[in-house]
């Protein structure tokens, strides 16, 4: 389908395109608020700044499609192949993006507040910066995307795979991660307050600068983790293995350690609770104190 015939049509009355071949078309700047291009062909197609507000693109073909800065507010994404599409800078607020198909793709800077992206592939997507307040990531593949300086809080991550993710400097305040794998996952100078970890697996996890107060740590795993500098107060860690750990310099003000495991733990210069008596933290098995 030609793109002039595609405007002409449109600029009638027309909205229903669906199936519409438009590989490669530059539609950079059109306005198509409303439109159904369902199943369409828009691979490689041009949509930077185009308008698509409430567009119906489900199952549509964008792979590697260039949508950056495209106003998308409330639009159908639902199944999309999206594969290393530039989506950077666009506006998708409530955008519906179930099973959407973004592995590679590149979404810098968008905005995806309160976006439905449930068992959306997104693996190794590099989403720095992105908005996702409110967010709907349930059963989301997460692995090794970029999430750095990313706006997490308020969404929902349950059953999201986030082996390999980069958390650095990520806003992630208030939400559920309890029982959630994150091994090794750089999480530093990342906002955590009031997130529930408890039973979460945060082996040799990079934590160092974090703010974590009032986090819910209870059983978790942090065996050999970085948490340098970390703001621990009034968390609960109650249970938690902190084994190997390296606590040096961080608050521990208000914190709960009931039956927490400190072997070998680091904890030089770190601020202890004045609820717990400094010779506790002497006696604990391996403890290195200040």
């Amino acid at each position: 389908m030609e793109v002039t015939e595609l405007l002409k049509d449109y600029e009638n009355g027309n909205r229903d395109f669906a199936d519409a071949d438009l590989g490669g078309a530059n539609l950079s700047g059109a306005i198509l608020d409303g439109v159904n291009l369902s199943r369409a062909n828009l691979s490689g197609a041009n949509l930077s700044r185009a308008h698509l507000t409430k567009a119906e693109l489900n199952g549509a073909n964008l792979c590697r499609a260039n949508l950056s800065f495209a106003k998308m507010g409330q639009v159908r994404l639902a199944d999309a192949e999206l594969t290393k599409a530039n989506v950077s800078g666009a506006f998708l607020v409530k955008a519906k993006l179930p099973r959407a198909k973004l592995s590679g793709a590149q979404l810098i800077g968008s905005n995806l507040r309160s976006a439905i992206l449930w068992n959306a592939n997104l693996c190794t997507a590099d989403l720095q910066l992105v908005n996702l307040r409110g967010a709907n990531l349930t059963g989301a593949n997460l692995n090794w995307a970029n999430c750095g300086g990313a706006k997490l809080s308020g969404a929902r991550l349950f059953g999201a795979q986030l082996t390999g993710i980069n958390l650095r400097k990520a806003y992630i305040n208030g939400i559920d991660l309890s029982r959630t794998d994150l091994n090794g996952v750089n999480l530093s100078e990342a906002k955590l307050n009031g997130v529930n970890l408890e039973g979460s697996n945060l082996l040799a996890a990079n934590l160092c600068g974090a703010q974590l107060r009032g986090v819910k740590l209870r059983g978790a795993d942090l065996t050999r983790a970085n948490l340098v500098g970390v703001s621990l107060v009034q968390a609960n860690l109650d249970w938690a293995r902190l084994c190997y750990a390296d606590l040096s310099e961080a608050d521990l003000s208000g914190a709960t350690f009931i039956g927490a495991n400190f072997e070998g733990t680091l904890l030089a210069g770190a601020t202890k609770p004045a609820s717990v008596r400094h010779d506790v933290y002497l006696t604990v098995a391996g403890c290195v104190a200040a």
